[in-house]
């Protein structure tokens, strides 16, 4: 540090202070050293008793839960190294869609063609997949017919015609995959567990709608890990470089670190967790809150709390079960049910409108109990007089007079 002193002739003076050899305090600005000295004092600035932080460090280590989540952050980390060693299998590289762009430019503007991939052949291809193989069998076993169509934006399960339709013109493996998401939606239909979610209370129905979607696409990540296991890569490549890497990652770890998890169900409530600890919880309230408000479906809310808490506890029971296999979400359905990842709306804007909804409902309820409440009006008579006449000298007689009084007329009602 560097400082002048003095006046008039001898302002060039200069005294210079350089730090001791006991420096025990050094300090940066912007990531520099604008300064000689560094040294302040001889004396540090803060005192600790090094014998009792490290009593206390030893009591932290030996805390059973911090010792539990240390054994878990531990096997995710070998189970995440354990799926790093062959994800670079199913890597695509980076200009592919470019390069697919300028291949296939003449595309734009015109008319969706067919592109040639025979439904039969996809179907035949499914059923290489264990899981896709059984709800084939569940649909023709039960009279549900299979077709393409342009009349639908990707895929689509018919419940009263009994049809799936699968779009023509899409892409072999996405077209694979979505017809498994709608063959899922039939098995959730006829297993009981394709109960709309408004029929529940707002908040169960929140829920259930989140575990039915989510259940839709643990189906499709698991057949497409089952066809990469007979061969079929394009089905898991398409699923690792898609929106839904991160739940397939989820499934793969755990079905890597342990084949037995595909069957047990671990590989598929890991890859259902995913899906609600991501953003897609917030577009499924968004759609589902828009059908309460619009209620165009003729749909109605029981107005029994604990009625659709046990209503919603069998639904997510009943989601979880699989043509083979454990079912994945009983075990834990309850604390599901309870569990704050689960049921929080956290999104704000779903949450305002949500206690908008609830709110007029139970005003609803009190209003038509105030009015159910009321005493009955009773019954009463009312004796309408005709007018007296003021102009009394008007009149004649005595008679006369009596005759101008009328009679009186009596209303019952």
């Amino acid at each position: 540090m560097d400082k002048t002193t003095g006046s008039g002739n001898n302002s060039s003076e200069q005294i210079e202070i350089w730090p001791l050899e006991s420096c025990r305090f050094a300090y940066t600005l912007n990531n520099a050293q604008p300064v000689r000295c560094t040294w302040i004092s001889d004396q540090p600035l803060f005192y600790s008793d090094c014998a009792e932080a490290a009593s206390e460090d030893a009591e932290m280590y030996d805390d059973p839960v911090l010792m539990e989540l240390e054994r878990d952050i531990a096997l995710l980390r070998e189970k995440t190294n354990a799926y790093d060693k062959v994800v670079h299998e199913f890597a695509e590289p980076e200009n592919k869609v470019m390069d697919l762009f300028r291949l296939d430019a003449d595309f734009i503007g015109s008319a969706c063609a067919h592109r040639g991939d025979d439904l039969e052949s996809i179907l035949a291809t499914l059923g290489e997949s264990r899981l896709a193989a059984q709800y084939i069998s569940f649909a023709k076993l039960h009279g549900v017919n299979i077709q393409e169509s342009r009349q639908v934006a990707d895929a689509s399960y018919d419940r009263e015609n009994q049809l799936i339709l699968v779009r023509a013109d899409l892409e072999r493996e996405s077209k694979a995959l979505l017809l498994v998401r709608e063959l899922r939606r039939m098995w959730q239909h006829r297993h009981g567990a394709g109960m709309h979610p408004l029929t529940l209370h707002p908040d169960y129905a929140v829920v259930i709608n989140r575990a039915q979607n989510a259940d839709l696409l643990v189906s499709m990540i698991r057949t497409a890990w089952e066809l990469q296991l007979s061969g079929h890569k394009e089905f898991w490549v398409r699923i690792e470089n898609s929106t839904l890497a991160d739940i397939g990652r989820s499934f793969a770890r755990e079905a890597i670190a342990d084949f037995r998890s595909i069957n047990n169900g671990m590989a598929a409530r890991a890859a259902f967790e995913s899906w609600f600890l991501s953003e897609r919880c917030r577009k499924s309230d968004r759609v589902l809150i828009q059908q309460m408000l619009a209620d165009y479906q003729g749909y109605v809310f029981s107005d029994n709390t604990e009625t659709s808490r046990l209503i919603a506890l069998d639904l997510m029971k009943a989601l979880g079960k699989m043509p083979f296999g454990t079912n994945y979400i009983e075990s834990a359905a309850t604390q599901m049910l309870a569990d704050p990842v689960y049921t929080d709306v956290r999104d704000r804007s779903n949450a305002n409108f949500l206690w908008f909804i609830k709110f007029e409902r139970s005003f609803t309820e009190a209003e038509a109990e105030a009015k159910a409440s009321a005493p009955a009006t009773s019954s009463g008579e009312v004796i309408a007089f005709p007018a007296a006449r003021k102009d009394s000298a008007a009149l004649g007689t005595t008679e006369e007079k009596l005759t101008s009084n009328g009679s009186a007329e009596i209303f019952i009602f």
